[in-house]
């Protein structure tokens, strides 16, 4: 049985919760290559509605620390638009701070876009995938921790990846949101890349509408590893202890679409059991007790 290592760290401190993650998972994915980072900023709304720039600056800092070559910022918004979210957000600031190449991919070219068809895809004609994640020689991805209320249901690790595929001058973002089976072509958009990390920022979360407003909580967490099917599972229990929306709450978590079509692509594990928690904490130790009581 193939086994992941998740780090949970309950704490409401951003800085404190990134630098936990790398130092609870205890590897450096990063050192001598050129990363290409994926916040999550559909808006410029605050956290959890869009990246929180404390997180993302120590991210930064952290992977700049660890050894990083090039930092590349790739990211399209949607609905906003993602020039003036980019702006909004202080991208352009940070990104003379720390030397960092920014892309939009809202801007992107056609020949900087790939073909995907993924094996039993629900594209109608596959889908096309940033060129620039398709060669990234590492990628880091930060993700908050909220419901969808479009169809998505959750949007954690994997509807991350939507970004990665075009809106503006594509019929296909229209495609995937009139879909019965969206939530399956959200988990595909997975299967065609690779990733090295991925920061879950749940200090904040929206318990029901999403993704950019709805009920806020106080979730006071970070959730950290590798596997994005063991993240948005962990996701998931920790949206049902706060008491969430209906689609998120009904029948075993690995059955809900996104993660069930993940498993099914390989893209991760396929079970609770093949979870293996790494806490700083007693506070984080019985934050886990109640993660795993939601499976």
């Amino acid at each position: 049985m193939k086994v992941t290592k998740v780090a949970v760290i309950s704490t409401n401190d951003r800085t404190y919760g990134v630098n936990k993650s790398f130092e609870l998972l205890g590897f450096n994915p990063v050192a001598g290559k050129d990363v290409v980072f994926k916040p999550n900023f559909n808006t410029a709304d605050p956290a959890p509605a869009s990246t929180d720039m404390e997180a993302f600056r120590q991210i930064i800092i952290k992977i700049r620390e660890m050894g990083a070559k090039k930092i590349t910022v790739a990211e399209r918004c949607g609905p906003a638009n993602t020039e003036e979210a980019f702006k909004e957000k202080g991208l352009y600031k940070l990104a003379e701070e720390f030397d960092l190449s920014i892309v939009n991919l809202s801007t992107a070219p056609r020949e900087e876009w790939v073909l995907k068809i993924p094996e039993g895809c629900h594209w109608r004609d596959g889908f096309l995938f940033s060129k620039t994640y398709d060669e990234a020689e590492c990628v880091i991805e930060t993700c908050c921790l909220k419901t969808h209320q479009y169809g998505g249901h959750f949007t954690l690790s994997l509807k991350n990846a939507t970004a990665l595929v075009p809106r503006d001058g594509y019929p296909l973002m229209k495609e995937l949101h009139s879909s019965p089976h969206q939530r399956k072509m959200i988990a595909e958009i997975n299967a065609v890349y690779k990733w090295d990390l991925i920061i879950m920022d749940g200090v904040i979360s929206f318990v029901d509408g999403g993704p950019m407003e709805g009920t806020r909580v106080d979730s006071n967490v970070f959730v950290a590893g590798t596997d994005k099917i063991a993240i948005d599972a962990v996701g998931v229990a920790l949206l049902r202890m706060h008491g969430t929306t209906p689609e998120v709450s009904e029948g075993p978590i690995f059955k809900q679409e996104q993660i069930a079509r993940a498993v099914e692509l390989g893209i991760g594990i396929s079970s609770f059991g093949e979870i293996e928690f790494l806490t700083d904490s007693p506070e984080s130790e019985s934050l886990v007790s109640m993660i795993r009581a939601e499976f």
